[in-house]
C-alpha cells in the first residue's frame, strides 16, 4: 500500500524566512502553530518530507552541515515528526543548474519513489510559486502560504502551516 505524504518547503513554512538566509540557530524561529500542525499531520498518518532549495551553499554563505543543524533543531522541536530532508545546494548563477532545484520536481520524485508515495493523496506546501510549480509538476495538490489575495496557481492559499494542515485533514 502506498503512503500519503506532505512535502514541505522549509524557510517561510517551517521557520521564519530571512533575506540573508537561515543557517544558524540564532536566526532560527519556528512560527506559532507549526509544531502543532506537524504533529497533527503525523498522527493522521502522513509522511512529512522537507524539500528545500539551499542556494546559500552554492554562494559560499554556509555549508551542508548548517542545513542539517537547522533540520535537527526542527526535529527536536517537533518530537521527530519529520521523516526526511531533501535539499538542493545548487544555484545556476553560482555553480550549476539542477533539476533538483525547485521549480524542478526531481527531489519530490526521488522522495516519492523512496517512500512509495501515492501522489494523488499527497500535498506540497510552500511559500513561493516555485514550490507550487514543483508540486504541480510532480502531480501533487498544492497549498501556498502567503498573504490573502496573492496570485498563485496553488490549489489552496492559506496564511500558515496550521491552516494548511486543517485543509489537509478535512
Amino acid at each position: 500500500m502506498s503512503n500519503k505524504c506532505v512535502f514541505l518547503d522549509r524557510d517561510g513554512v517551517l521557520n521564519v524566512d530571512r533575506v540573508d538566509y537561515v543557517y544558524h540557530l540564532g536566526h532560527f524561529i519556528i512560527p506559532e502553530g507549526v509544531v502543532e500542525a506537524l504533529k497533527a499531520l503525523k498522527e493522521a498518518g502522513y509522511l512529512l518530507i522537507v524539500i528545500t532549495n539551499q542556494s546559500g551553499i552554492a554562494k559560499g554563505i554556509y555549508e551542508r552541515k548548517d542545513v542539517q543543524l537547522i533540520h535537527d533543531a526542527l526535529q527536536e522541536a517537533s518530537g521527530g515528526a519529520l521523516d526526511d530532508l531533501y535539499f538542493c545546494p545548487y544555484h545556476e548563477l553560482h555553480d550549476s543548474a539542477s533539476l533538483t532545484r525547485k521549480p524542478g520536481s526531481l527531489l519530490i520524485e526521488k522522495a516519492a519513489a523512496k517512500y512509495d508515495v501515492d501522489m494523488s493523496q499527497s500535498y506540497m506546501v510552500g511559500d513561493h510559486e516555485r514550490d507550487i510549480l514543483a508540486g504541480t509538476r510532480a502531480g501533487l495538490r498544492t497549498i501556498r502560504i502567503a498573504e490573502e489575495g496573492t496570485v498563485t496557481q496553488a490549489t489552496f492559499l492559506v496564511k500558515d502551516l496550521l491552516a494548511a494542515s486543517n485543509i489537509i485533514l478535512l
